[in-house]
């Protein structure tokens, strides 16, 4: 067996470094996915058992195994993954404020990031947590440009009356968890001003970079007026509020949400443009072409630029990782060597998951490396490099190869961003490849270039021309967006499916990415198993939000969700339709032939299979006659209410009342599986993790045991 595995690896030429960096990646991932500090230290000490046991020389070794090499050194490095990860949550890491709080606050500023678009700021202070006074916090307030104060700048302090509220958990099971986020952002609390800040003792009252930005955004905005402006100022500044919905949700469908946000794309573009225009320059002057490095020197200045754009874009940690692997391109560049490398992209993975480690399981990073990795991967085949390779040919023939290989290129990328779209945000774009070959082009050698321009000669006056060829480029952008958005099946929508086929997908892309030769090939079984999973996933039958406020049924009506609220247009609807897997307009409950309601409960039936399902939805909190409401509850399987639901409302299967909340969060309901997903786990050590209320006397955190089994339900129906 050992033989067999050097031979594997010694044939197909493993590269370690590619590979450490997945095991580094899966470290990282292990202590997200594993609740409990004992599984934490137990991991690590594996770990460290496994690669001390595998790297020991043994007297019979005249060389160390390859294969050894390679086990013990991902053995050491997974288990350096979970240790990393731990200890900068145990160093970043801010415990959100205890309950929500409103009244006066008072504080120091810390950044200040003007939003013109949307007609207010962001502004981070820090200030005595208001219910406890025995530590600083960090919050996040949003401010109306009203309220704002002439002088304010960094450093100031100031008081202004706030509604503040802790980091909120994921809505639903499988949802976006700010409080994660906010953790590691060293955030304890977000909120809003109730009136204008008042300044105690002023800052740095310098104008700055946010003054720049601001400036920037207001005046792209008065010479492109409507979502071409707001396209340009996000380009320029990274205000997106400009944009109408419309045209962002055109752009989402159609995959090109990413050229929206300052990321990858642009600051690569920017350090390319420095680059270029850097060493064109320098080459004029034929003495110091003569006695410097060009290349050397036009890299520094890139990176300046880079810099330059990211600060000036507002620093946002995306935009912030695009910079660092752009400079060490650039590093790659400088040195002669080739910069578009798995080694390459390893390391640019390593560093930011060392400065960075929490963002490998956000979408992010996964769809930033996914795509570079494809492209690598993609041009490392024999095949494709010698038919993409340059040759004596005309150049009608030289254009038609270019254009297929970015076909080529953008159809793979799609490919590998499909499952990492479908996994976080449950839709993506199916013909995003065709749309971004255009799209990116467009945007990297016209609209940017364009806008850039235009401010430019707006210093003399002369910005007109550029504005309007920038403007007639920012429509065609948006037409392509609403044509593309609007062809039939052109987004693939699928309800939550876990992280089961998820890891399938990525760890089978990873392998057919990672190894040269016809061994890749083996990595399209798990993409296979995990895509037939992902693509039959069942919608939830019953979705209820963390507060039991939104309860979605799905099968009532084809294609939509029937909830329980008014169905209004707003964050916890579309949460509910993402979840689901759809994208449609709500029915309410009230007057569908399945349900009975009246002012305080509706009665649902819902038909799975051979099964009928008896459901009692709360729609009110007046007060309910006990013995009424113990009647109640003994004819139906399922309760769920965002009140208190005494001890003898005791349904057939479960009860789900505002304190069994307290302790689950949101949850997801699989009646024919007899299954049920909860935000919170029964016991998690994540800080971000708040301990759930203290149940009332009487009360356990258990369900109400069910008197039958979903597996085995009773032989008479009623």
């Amino acid at each position: 067996m050992n033989r067999r595995i050097e031979r594997f690896l010694a044939e197909r030429q493993y590269d370690g470094a590619a590979w450490l960096a997945v095991a580094f990646a899966c470290g990282i991932a292990a202590w997200f996915a594993l609740p409990r500090a004992g599984q934490w230290v137990a991991f690590i000490g594996l770990g460290l058992f496994g690669g001390v046991a595998a790297l020991k020389r043994r007297p019979s070794d005249a060389s160390m195994p390859l294969g050894r090499i390679a086990l013990g050194t991902m053995a050491a490095v997974l288990a350096a993954g979970v240790a990393h990860v731990w200890m900068r949550s145990e160093l970043v890491g801010t415990p959100g404020i205890a309950r929500p709080f409103a009244g006066m606050i008072e504080g120091r500023v810390l950044s200040r990031i003007i939003r013109p678009a949307d007609g207010e700021w962001r502004l981070v202070l820090a200030t005595r947590d208001p219910l406890s006074l025995r530590r600083v916090i960090r919050v996040r307030l949003r401010v109306p440009q009203a309220a704002m104060p002439a002088n304010l700048g960094d450093g100031a302090r100031v008081r202004v009356k706030v509604r503040l509220m802790p980091p909120a958990p994921p809505l639903l099971p499988g949802g976006y968890d700010f409080a994660r986020a906010a953790w590691f952002e060293g955030l304890a609390a977000t909120g809003v001003a109730l009136g204008p800040i008042a300044v105690q003792a002023a800052g740095k009252t310098a104008p700055g970079l946010p003054a720049l930005r601001a400036t920037l955004s207001a005046h792209i905005t008065t010479r492109l007026p409507g979502s071409a402006g707001g396209i340009a100022a996000a380009l320029a500044s990274g205000d997106r509020g400009g944009i109408a919905r419309a045209d962002e949700e055109a752009m989402r469908d159609a995959g090109l949400s990413h050229l929206l946000s300052v990321s990858g794309l642009h600051v690569s573009a920017v350090v390319a443009a420095g680059y270029l225009v850097g060493l064109r320059l320098l080459a004029l002057w034929p003495w110091l072409a003569l006695r410097l490095r060009l290349p050397l020197w036009a890299a520094m200045g890139a990176a300046v630029a880079g810099g330059f754009y990211t600060v000036l874009t507002g620093s946002e940690v995306p935009t912030v990782r695009s910079l660092v692997g752009s400079l060490l391109v650039l590093l790659a560049v400088a040195l002669g060597r080739d910069p578009l490398s798995l080694r390459l992209l390893a390391l640019s993975a390593l560093v930011v998951m060392l400065a960075w480690p929490e963002a490998v399981i956000g979408p992010s990073f996964q769809l930033s490396f996914a795509a570079v990795l494809a492209i690598v991967a993609l041009h490392a085949v024999p095949a494709v490099r010698d038919r993409l390779a340059a040759r004596e040919e005309p150049a009608w023939q030289a254009g038609m190869r270019r254009l297929g290989g970015l076909l080529l290129t953008g159809l793979v990328i799609e490919l590998a961003l499909l499952p990492i779209g479908l996994f976080h945000f449950h839709r993506a774009g199916l013909l995003g490849a065709l749309a971004n070959v255009v799209a990116i082009p467009l945007t990297t050698f016209v609209i940017m270039p364009a806008v850039a321009l235009a401010l430019a000669l707006d210093l003399v006056g002369l910005g007109a021309p550029a504005w309007w060829c920038a403007g007639q480029a920012l429509a065609l952008l948006l037409r392509l967006a609403h044509g593309v958005a609007e062809v039939p099946a052109a987004v693939a929508l699928t309800p939550a499916f876990g992280p089961g086929p998820f890891l399938l997908l990525l760890g089978g892309g990873l392998w057919l990415a990672l190894w040269p030769g016809p061994v890749r090939r083996w990595g399209l079984l798990p993409i296979a198993l995990g895509g037939v999973a992902a693509l039959t996933a069942r919608a939830p039958d019953v979705l209820v939000s963390n507060d039991g406020r939104h309860v979605a049924v799905t099968g009532l009506v084809p294609g939509h969700l029937a909830v329980l609220r008014d169905p209004r247009p707003g964050f916890a609807q579309d949460r509910l339709n993402e979840m689901a897997g759809l994208d449609t307009t709500l029915v309410p409950l009230t007057g569908l032939p399945q349900t009975t309601c009246n002012t305080d409960f509706c009665s649902v039936v819902l038909q799975r299979r051979a099964r009928s399902w008896h459901l009692l939805l709360a729609r009110g909190s007046d007060p309910v006659p006990l013995r009424d409401l113990a009647a109640a509850c003994e004819r139906v399987d399922l309760v769920i209410a965002p009140r208190w639901l005494p001890a003898s409302c005791r349904p057939r299967w479960r009860k789900i009342d505002r304190h069994s909340l307290a302790q689950t969060g949101g949850v997801a309901i699989d009646l024919l599986a007899g299954r049920i997903e909860t935000v919170r786990r029964e016991r998690d050590d994540h800080g971000w993790q708040v301990p759930p209320p203290t149940l009332p006397a009487g009360r356990t955190d258990q369900p109400v045991p069910p008197r039958w089994s979903p597996a085995a339900p009773p032989a008479a129906q009623w």
